[in-house]
């Protein structure tokens, strides 16, 4: 297994954000609680140990939710486990993306089991469960409803509407036939499909098949599976929907945090009046006016937090000390430290999750000896181009002669003090540099034609790692590695990727 990692920055795909929370630049510090280091960890179990959470709710909700489910000694362990005030949790979230949607589903995941074992080494005599949060109410359908697999997007057709969890699958039978269709008769392509035929079936609920898949890819490594879309643990959330919905209670107190983060960085979420929606049977709408108290406190699973109030719901569920996420989700987290700081709710320490590219290991090699390094990776296919042309030995490019030029046009500035004159001479400089330069990509051009089989190699080798110009891991689905290595797929992500380490990685997988 060979991997190689380039510092987020070099990759030129992170915000100035996230990179300087890598950097850990003290202009982060008033929006997180801790940086994300081993051992201050510690400092957020002390803060988290005081802060109230109805665990036995929490443990009776879980064993509820999963009532259904086939679930693994470690992870039932793990569920009662947290009935114990020693006992803290790791998660992340996500939409309930068909079949996992792109790679980086899962690297969010890999994260937060490598965390919670990495932070089981460090402070044994405290226990710690990884958590993965469904958003069951989310309603950005379009966003979910497909996959890519081999450059070919498979697109489940529903027209339901409301929060995407209680949407039946129907016609999932046409997903699942045109997946087999693409992975064909062999037999690697059986387990593949025996576990989504197993997890998607026409009758279950979206959400019910995410945590069936997420369960059976994940389950055997203690992972423990929640909905926030639950009757129970939103009668927990009714004094922070009436400060919502009805004081708007929040508004001013994330705003002025948003706007003391944009001073210096791209604000990511939005902020309302109002950070609720309302759940109908057929709906999820956003709520614009105060809703009657009787409703709230009668109904209170009807009402449903956007991404801003999402996490204070959950930080008040969870004994969580960590949550791990995207770029996208840590800026939007550092938004919330002042509501966290109003409701006295333990502000988590927030985790960038993995990152990586896989390569198999003849794209590597056509890398390799195309005359690249890996570090190389994340050029632009132009750059890459100009790059390869001009290390060949073939290649004459004109810096001598512009050298010369430049050394001919100085001697003559040598000879005057008088400014128009030396301002004609650099401006006569500049136009010669400028014409050997035309003349330089004419024959760059040329060069270019012959070399037209390599480029070729390069552009191919930039489309399949880099699909539509976006990064493998927002882009391609998990199958085709599971299709080829099978479970081991999952074992080498967990034993290559590190959940604390400040690179991204690029993976070559044999």
């Amino acid at each position: 297994m060979k991997t190689n990692e380039i510092p987020y920055y070099k990759t030129d795909q992170f915000s100035k954000l996230i990179i300087d929370y890598i950097n850990e630049d003290e202009k982060i510090e008033p929006f997180i609680s801790q940086f994300p280091r081993l051992e201050n960890f510690q400092l957020q179990i002390d803060q988290k140990i005081n802060h109230s959470v109805d665990r036995d709710l929490l443990v009776k909700v879980l064993r509820k939710q999963n009532l259904d489910i086939s679930l693994s000694q470690s992870t039932i362990n793990n569920i009662s486990s947290l009935t114990n005030k020693s006992t803290f949790t790791i998660t992340t979230g996500h939409q309930l993306c068909l079949f996992t949607g792109p790679l980086y589903f899962i690297y969010k995941i890999i994260s937060v089991i490598n965390l919670t074992n990495k932070l089981k080494k460090r402070y044994a005599h405290y226990d710690f469960v990884p958590v993965f949060w469904m958003a069951s109410e989310d309603h950005d359908l379009e966003e979910i409803n497909h996959i890519n697999l081999f450059g070919n997007r498979i697109e489940w057709d529903s027209y339901q509407t409301g929060s995407v969890g209680n949407m039946e699958l129907n016609n999932i039978d046409k997903v699942l036939s045109k997946i087999k269709e693409i992975l064909g008769e062999k037999i690697e392509a059986s387990n593949i499909l025996e576990i989504l035929e197993s997890c998607y079936k026409e009758g279950y609920s979206l959400a019910y098949a995410t945590r069936k898949i997420v369960n059976n890819i994940f389950g055997k490594y203690g992972l423990v599976i929640i909905d926030g879309n639950d009757v129970a643990m939103k009668e927990k959330l009714i004094p922070l929907i009436k400060k919502d919905v009805i004081e708007q209670g929040f508004v001013e107190t994330i705003k002025s945090c948003s706007d003391s983060l944009g001073k210096n960085y791209k604000v990511q979420a939005f902020v309302r009046d109002i950070n609720f929606f309302k759940l109908t049977a057929k709906e999820r709408e956003l709520i614009t006016c105060a809703s009657h108290l009787d409703d709230i406190i009668q109904n209170p699973e009807n009402f449903s937090p956007n991404v801003l109030l999402r996490p204070l719901y959950q930080e008040m569920i969870l004994p969580n000390i960590a949550y791990i996420g995207g770029p996208s989700e840590v800026a939007y987290w550092m938004q919330l430290r002042t509501a966290f700081k109003q409701e006295n709710i333990p502000f988590p320490i927030l985790v960038l999750r993995n990152s990586a590219i896989l390569l198999n290991e003849k794209q590597y090699n056509n890398f390799i000896n195309l005359g690249f390094s890996l570090d190389e990776l994340f050029l632009d296919e132009v750059d890459l181009h100009k790059i390869y042309v001009k290390r060949q030995d073939s290649y004459k490019g004109f810096d001598q002669e512009i050298r010369e030029i430049e050394s001919i046009y100085d001697r003559i500035l040598e000879r005057t003090k008088e400014s128009s004159i030396q301002y004609s001479v650099r401006a006569e400089k500049q136009k010669q540099i400028r014409s050997f330069r035309k003349l330089e990509n004419k024959f760059f051009k040329l060069d270019k034609n012959n070399h037209a089989v390599a480029l070729k190699r390069i552009t191919k080798l930039k489309e399949n790692l880099f699909p539509k110009k976006s990064l493998q891991e927002r882009y391609d689905n998990f199958i085709p590695f599971y299709l080829k290595d099978g479970e081991n797929f999952i074992e080498i992500l967990i034993n290559e990727l590190n959940p604390l380490a400040s690179n991204f990685v690029i993976l070559l997988i044999k």
